[in-house]
């Protein structure tokens, strides 16, 4: 970047020159860049020994630029716009909250990843973890010693859910206001580094949940810089972002430049985008195709592979495409369709947005083509949903039984195994695992943790904590839940959600055992290793309660029977012609079960009858042709 008065596009360069914020280049310089357009005068207010007021020169678009030396690493500072002291909105620490001053922070780190490059997306077996509640210690640091158990299950990532500075202690990370700023609480931005660079050593790779969409309203300073937000569209938590308003240009370079600073000086290997379907953005090139050519291109630049992943709720395959000009160009995207299918399969629950499931027909079409809804009529929005994900890869979808959203927006934040039991919780396992798609588990579900995971904030101001209570009571309302909403504010609702290893029964170490088994399985098994909708057969046996599923490539052929019957069932399955070995049975000796089906090879004439036991599933692999 020049200092000729004019800032030209920075964010998709291969090298960066100076990202927003404060860079600090060592040996006592520091840069500062910082978006204000609303600012008739800026300056940067430095708190070391004493108080030093370092004033930036004015460039184009609304940028202010500043560089200091002798300045130290760990230096506080606001920014003074208006006469009034801000945290910096690209601050990168700030360790004393949101309303408190901006870090300056040092890049220097020993990494030790050099031979790292990040995995495709047909790798990823995601592992979804909420730092606070994931260790005892609620950290970073804290959450390394059990990388090593994570590992010996054969996940290939974490994901972490957002750690941008959001206020207090303790949070889903979803009301975040510093977008660069990494949690304090949970050991600032030197130990998300220690993290990243431990899975590394070990082969895990990282996704960083990122939120684009909205900030949290407490201790959000950006409206007094800039024209971030808009008021031309809503989103349910709070202003909308202005990605393609008058001065969205600015706007758009502040985000994926924060997309760019994960991937770059952290070595995040992917990002999870939350919630994109708010986003709302006319323009003719999206914001978040900006932001994933952009993601792309510093990939390319660093030769490694950077997934980018969304959340949508749009069943629309334009998210994961990327032919046409109107494409947003994703790796991929959770699939809710696949979870809701399958919950309401194990649960029998049909109240909120469950009402537009409940068949097996619906899980049958959530295994061979993704989404279920794509373009008929869905009760619960009450008019037509979707368009077909039929040409889109199995690797572009991400499925689940149970995530963050799908436990803690429940109001007593119930874990899957605690609604459907030990059978169902072994057979929703394998439903996830030996699925055609990208699978995601959620912590503590590979032994069945019995600690809920509920809701939690750590806000200040009273009117804020009154409404985040009484609008989690309105979300519950369409399903008519019993009881009392824990307070998301309380101590006890946070420590109750924290996970608790170290009191496994048999039964949780067999339910890890079984989980363990699967994604072996599902790595070693050349019918189940490549994620493909195309060798996929898929049959449902309504009357039955039976899924019949068959997978293949040229060498190899699976087939797995999910039975989600209560009751023990005598079922005919069309397993092709030719010699078969149980290679799996969660209903077996070895995970607890009663080991009802007493077969190792069958001989198969086009279709065999099995009895099977409740809740299970069963896959056998093909020894030999008829």
């Amino acid at each position: 970047m020049s200092h000729s008065g004019k800032i030209e596009p920075f964010a998709h360069a291969a090298e960066r020159v100076l990202a927003p914020g404060a860079t600090y280049r060592g040996a006592g310089l520091c840069e500062f860049l910082v978006w204000a357009p609303f600012a008739n005068d800026l300056e940067i207010c430095l708190l070391s020994r004493k108080e030093r007021i370092i004033t930036p020169e004015r460039l184009d678009n609304g940028y202010f630029h500043a560089a200091a030396d002798d300045v130290e690493a760990g230096t506080p500072y606001w920014c003074v716009i208006n006469g009034t002291r801000r945290p910096d909105p690209a601050s990168r620490h700030q360790p004393q909250g949101v309303h408190g001053p901006s870090r300056i922070v040092s890049q220097d780190f020993q990494w030790e990843d050099s031979g790292w490059h990040g995995l495709e997306m047909s790798q990823y077996i995601f592992y979804e973890l909420h730092v606070g509640t994931f260790s005892k210690a609620g950290t970073f640091d804290g959450a390394i010693p059990y990388l090593p158990e994570l590992r010996d299950l054969g996940v290939t990532a974490i994901e972490l859910m957002p750690i941008a500075q959001f206020p207090g202690e303790r949070n889903w990370g979803y009301d975040g206001v510093y977008p660069y700023a990494v949690q304090h609480s949970y050991g600032g931005p030197a130990a998300l580094k220690r993290l990243v660079n431990a899975c590394h050593t070990m082969g895990i790779a990282v996704t960083l949940d990122v939120v684009y969409n909205h900030l949290g309203p407490e201790g959000n300073y950006l409206g007094n810089f800039g024209p971030y937000f808009t008021n031309r569209y809503k989103t349910p938590w709070g202003a909308a972002l202005n990605f393609d308003g008058p001065d969205s240009d600015a706007v758009r370079t502040f985000f994926i430049e924060n997309a760019l600073y994960w991937i770059t000086d952290f070595h995040i290997d992917s990002l999870r985008v939350d919630a994109v379907h708010a986003i709302s953005d006319q323009s003719a090139r999206p914001f978040l195709a900006e932001l994933n050519a952009a993601v792309e291109d510093r990939a390319r630049h660093l030769k490694r592979h950077v997934p980018v992943i969304a959340e949508s709720n749009l069943n629309d395959a334009r998210v994961v495409t990327n032919t046409r000009p109107w494409d947003l160009g994703f790796t991929a995207q959770w699939n809710d369709d696949f979870h809701h299918a399958l919950h309401t399969m194990l649960t029998g629950e049909t109240q909120g947005y469950y009402q537009d499931f409940g068949t097996l027909d619906h899980l049958a079409k959530a295994y061979s083509e993704g989404f279920v809804y794509c373009g008929q009529y869905s009760a619960f929005r009450r008019r037509k949903h979707g368009n077909s994900s039929h040409a889109v890869p199995a690797s572009r979808l991400v499925v689940c039984s149970q995530n963050h959203d799908q436990i803690g927006n429940r109001m007593l934040g119930e874990r899957l195994n605690h609604l459907v039991g030990f059978d169902g919780a072994k057979l929703a396992a394998a439903a996830v695992l030996l699925s055609p798609y990208v699978p995601l588990l959620f912590m503590g579900q590979e032994y069945g943790e019995k600690a809920p995971f509920l809701y939690h904030t750590d806000h200040s101001d009273p009117a804020l904590i009154e409404a985040v209570r009484h609008g989690r009571k309105e979300e519950f309302a369409a399903f008519s839940w019993q009881g009392e909403a824990p307070d998301p504010q309380a101590d006890e609702t946070f420590l109750q959600s924290k996970l608790n290893p170290e009191a496994r029964d048999q039964r949780n170490n067999a339910l890890f055992a079984l989980h363990r088994e699967l994604i072996r399985l599902r790595k070693s098994l050349p019918a189940l290793a490549a994620p493909s909708k195309e060798s996929t057969e898929v049959i449902a046996m309504e009357e039955e309660m039976t899924l019949f599923v068959r997978r293949w490539n040229e060498a190899n052929q699976a087939c797995v029977i999910f039975h989600f019957a209560p009751v023990p069932g005598a079922v005919r399955v069309p397993l092709p012609r030719g010699k078969w070995k149980k290679v799996f049975d969660t209903d077996a000796d070895e995970w607890m079960g009663s080991g009802r089906l007493d077969v190792k090879n069958i001989v198969s004439a086009g279709q065999v009858e099995l009895t099977l036991a409740p809740k299970s599933a069963v896959m056998f692999e093909m020894i030999s042709g008829s």
